[in-house]
């Protein structure tokens, strides 16, 4: 578990607490490790009584995360469907898996980097969207990616192809 830093300020600490909420680490796995490691030949693979394969619900950490940056850097941003435009069809081939998963890091890579911004006030209204601040949407993310990381290692291990963590 990585240690919290010390002796910063209450805009640094809130910022540090958030950006290793949205890295995980702390009460669960963190996300590069619940990622990595993954055959590409099993990302279709299905369990019974499971509604999804490892390829599902990537894509959907990816969507989501996705949409949600771009609804904080965009003014002009405009929703999909729910819950058709967050899930692959069903027919999807994970052609996309290596791009999917850079996007998906890199994409929390950019979200990392506006909370870590300080010239961004973390609890400022978006003036596209009143009520909506960078540190709502920023806990969004970080609450969305925990439950679907959770369901994704149990996927793996449901798969046999997940080891546990010493």
């Amino acid at each position: 578990m990585p240690k919290p830093q010390t002796g910063l300020d209450s805009d640094a600490r809130l910022r540090a607490e958030i950006v290793a909420l949205l890295r995980g680490g702390h009460a669960h796995v963190d996300t590069a490790t619940a990622l990595d490691g993954i055959p590409f030949e099993r990302v279709n693979d299905r369990v019974e009584g499971l509604p999804y394969s490892i390829w599902e619900l990537v894509y959907h950490l990816w969507f989501a995360q996705h949409d949600i940056l771009v609804f904080i850097l965009n003014p002009d941003y405009e929703g999909h469907d729910w819950p058709d435009d967050y899930w692959p069809s069903d027919d999807a081939i994970p052609e996309a898996w290596a791009d999917t998963m850079q996007a998906f890091h890199s994409d929390l890579d950019r979200i990392v980097a506006l909370v870590e911004d300080t010239d961004r006030d973390l609890t400022a209204e978006f003036g596209h969207a009143p009520g909506y601040t960078l540190l709502r949407q920023a806990l969004l993310v970080a609450d969305h990616n925990a439950h679907h990381l959770g369901e994704l290692i149990v996927l793996r291990r449901l798969l046999g192809i997940w080891e546990p963590q010493t």
